[in-house]
């Protein structure tokens, strides 16, 4: 059902509580439980380990014990890709006439391992080969015909395009014109002309019959080696696949990890054999990589430096101080990297590389906060269900990962654009800004700017990420036609994000013979996702914040054991539960390796008040009323306040004004106050302790939505009697007497 004003406005205030819906895949029944049985019998498989396996499409023994061992995954016979026989042949003509190869790519870690597995190869047969990729700021995504003419005075013959070429049909008609032949090797989406080049070789290309469509940008070029194997080497095409793999399968598994491509069919094989030859690679710039991620903040060598290698290491890890490269500095400091063949310069290289991250991450941050607070006041929630923001102030590198933090908050689909270099006191309509945008299942974007193309000046990209170009003049019309897509496009359920898990776990189902059958479903990513869980009313025994108060530890427990919980992301301030509270947590189970030693962690998703913690929480405030309008109470429930009590208040209000610190919620008082007194102050008690503290003229406070108080607090008050006080006074007179 496509969006509505009602719709828009519920989407307004979703956005804003940040509230997500949990989709928990139902228990087993009937056959399926009894399938389930069955294949944790056979294979000697825990009940929650079969049940993922059942949930993700593998029902028998038989089909789990193949998932498992990768048995059915096959690699396709890579002269099944569209216009990969005349690509080989007139690689191979310049390969033998020693014509100059050009090998041109993309910015980001696929177009970057794209061009260092291609080059790599091609030398390694002879060939004349460099490599161009453009500069993300000074000329932007794709092919451009300035950079044709540098490499038509180079002397370039041919160029292969790797991760991009696939819209540059103008482009490709001018490098003809200047005696350069192109092959393009893509994935992106197909726009309705395709290039005249030599060859276009992209499983997206509607005439291509090659079954697998999902490959990465190095995925195509794997590929591509695979077929001038098969025809260099001489050998079969099972023989010629080995090859490649075991040269090339650590690069050509980083590019499609961090392409986001679904871990599935041809590509769980690929990551398969990328992550095995990374863990033992001893390829000098990756090996160095490694090494400078691994170390202290004090720069000494961990003695676990060489960690566990998994698609979550590449993805979080290796690959963001890939990508720093092209969006602070320049992509060839990694293709450089990939290529040293000594380690002392590998070393420079990828300390350098971490430089770039860090300072990517402090310009991501500037960006994100001045991105979130122009949303907040301009973005119109009730009509425009895609936030489109621009400055001239971004760094245009860094305005794709801003725009997926906004999407991952809002539930919306983000477009960045940067009209950095532009004159920002003229501001002409015929400058052009560079985008990234972001979107959700529900919103194809390249979809979207196809059918918005003819108001940009360029764009390419996939179902959840594009790239695109675009005039300050037409940056108006492009934001209206955008929403006017959106809202025939999207539906209601898209716009409420939700979080999948695959069971309901208790705190005895969490150890570490669990995290090791998990183990066994690696690779993970798209496709494969990470196996995530809720558990229910837990304990909240401990908050800690950490790494400077980006991110949150807890400790949660049920009585009898505790783990510990890491919320990546989440400041103890945006998490509403506090230490005594019980929570429903959603997360994947982890193991922390430090010196030596191994822990079960949870990496926590989501976290929420437990539903009874709710509703005690709103038995507390019926029974306020009761109680503010007279009914009488018993020594039990623990309402009257002592002195005690009232200067434990007093003290923590007076030190968090002196700090700054003038709003605050019930709930969060009530937790600063917990270290302090014995025993719990209680929610009804704390009430009525602020409401005589006020009526003593000790503190006074504006009480806003949501039980949050704004409070002040007169420096010069001095000592006051508590006995003066008439609410005291008839608080008590409610207590009943015990018999």
């Amino acid at each position: 059902m496509p969006l509505h004003g009602f719709v828009l406005y519920m989407l307004k205030n979703l956005s804003r509580a940040k509230e997500k819906r949990w989709v928990v895949s139902q228990a087993p029944t009937g056959d399926a439980a009894l399938c389930c049985e069955s294949i944790s019998r056979e294979l000697g498989l825990s009940p929650i380990m079969a049940r993922l396996l059942y949930h993700r499409g593998y029902r028998s023994p038989f089909e789990a014990r193949s998932f498992l061992r990768l048995e059915n995954e096959m690699l396709g016979g890579p002269f099944g890709l569209k216009d990969m026989e005349p690509a080989v042949e007139r690689i191979l003509e310049a390969i033998r006439a020693s014509e100059p190869i050009t090998v041109y790519g993309d910015y980001d870690v696929d177009g970057v391992t794209s061009v260092c597995t291609l080059l790599l190869y091609l030398r390694s047969h002879g060939a004349i080969v460099d490599y161009y990729i453009p500069n993300r700021i000074g000329e932007g995504y794709g092919v451009s015909e300035s950079a044709l003419l540098k490499l038509a005075e180079r002397g370039t013959r041919l160029i292969i395009t790797v991760d991009t070429g696939i819209t540059a049909v103008s482009e490709v008609e001018f490098a003809r014109s200047l005696g350069i032949d192109v092959v393009v090797t893509d994935h992106h989406e197909c726009q309705e002309t395709l290039p005249d080049a030599v060859a276009v070789v992209d499983p997206h290309r509607p005439d291509c019959p090659y079954p697998f469509k999902e490959l990465a940008g190095v995925g195509v070029v794997f590929k591509l080696l695979c077929a001038l194997e098969e025809r260099l080497g001489g050998g079969d095409r099972i023989s010629s696949v080995g090859q490649i793999v075991s040269r090339y399968s650590d690069l050509i598994a980083i590019g499609t990890i961090a392409d986001v491509m679904p871990i599935k069919e041809e590509n769980r094989l690929i990551v398969k054999y990328g992550l095995a030859m990374i863990a033992r690679t001893e390829r000098p710039g990756l090996c160095a990589l490694i090494r400078s991620v691994s170390r202290k903040n004090d720069g000494r060598a961990r003695a676990d430096a060489m960690p566990e290698i998994t698609s979550s290491f590449v993805g979080y890890t290796i690959a963001p101080r890939i990508n720093a490269a092209g969006r602070i500095r320049s992509a060839s400091m990694a293709v450089e990297l990939f290529l040293s063949q000594d380690i002392e310069d590998a070393e420079v290289l990828a300390e350098a590389l971490c430089e770039a991250n860090r300072e990517r991450q402090a310009e991501e941050n500037r960006i994100t906060h001045q991105a979130f607070q122009m949303i907040e006041e301009q973005h119109d929630f009730e009509n425009d269900p895609v936030i489109v923001l621009a400055s001239d102030e971004w760094h245009h590198g860094v305005i794709g990962i801003v725009a997926s933090r906004i999407t991952e908050k809002y539930g919306l689909p983000a477009i960045l654009i940067s009209f950095e270099g532009c004159d920002p006191l003229v501001q002409a309509p015929n400058d052009v800004g560079k985008g990234s945008g972001r979107s959700i299942k529900g919103l194809n974007l390249a979809s979207a700017l196809m059918e918005v193309g003819d108001s940009l000046v360029k764009f390419g990209g996939h179902e959840l990420a594009a790239g695109l170009s675009v005039t300050r003049g037409m940056l108006e019309t492009f934001r209206n036609r955008i929403n006017a897509y959106a809202r025939e496009h999207l539906s209601e359920d898209s716009v409420v994000q939700s979080l999948n898990a695959d069971a309901e776990l208790s705190m005895p189902d969490l150890t570490m013979e669990l995290a090791a059958e998990l183990s066994r479903l690696e690779p993970f990513g798209t496709g494969n996702p990470v196996p995530s869980f809720v558990l229910r009313d837990a304990v909240v025994q401990e908050i800690l914040p950490i790494s400077g108060g980006k991110h949150t530890k807890l400790l949660v427990g049920d009585g009898c054991g505790s783990i510990q919980a890491l919320c990546f992301g989440m400041p103890s301030s945006s998490i509403d539960v506090f230490v005594g509270d019980t929570a429903d947590l959603l997360f994947s189970l982890d193991v922390n390796e430090w010196a030596g030693r191994r822990s079960l962690q949870m990496i926590v998703k989501d976290v929420k008040r437990s539903p009874d913690a709710d509703r005690q929480i709103e038995a507390q405030r019926l029974r306020f009323d009761e109680i503010w309008g007279g009914a009488t109470y018993t020594a039990q429930e623990q309402i009257l306040p002592t002195r005690e009590h009232f200067a434990a208040v007093y003290s923590v209000l007076r030190a968090s004004l002196r700090a700054g610190v003038d709003c605050m919620s019930h709930r969060s008082l009530m937790a600063r106050l917990h270290p302090i007194l014995p025993k719990e102050i209680g929610y009804i008690r704390l009430k009525l302790i602020l409401r005589i503290l006020r009526e003593l003229g000790l503190l006074d406070f504006e009480e806003l939505s949501d039980e949050t108080y704004r409070f002040s607090m007169d420096p010069h008050s001095g000592r006051t009697d508590l006995e003066k006080s008439h609410l005291l006074r008839r608080i008590r007179s409610q207590l009943l007497k015990s018999e």
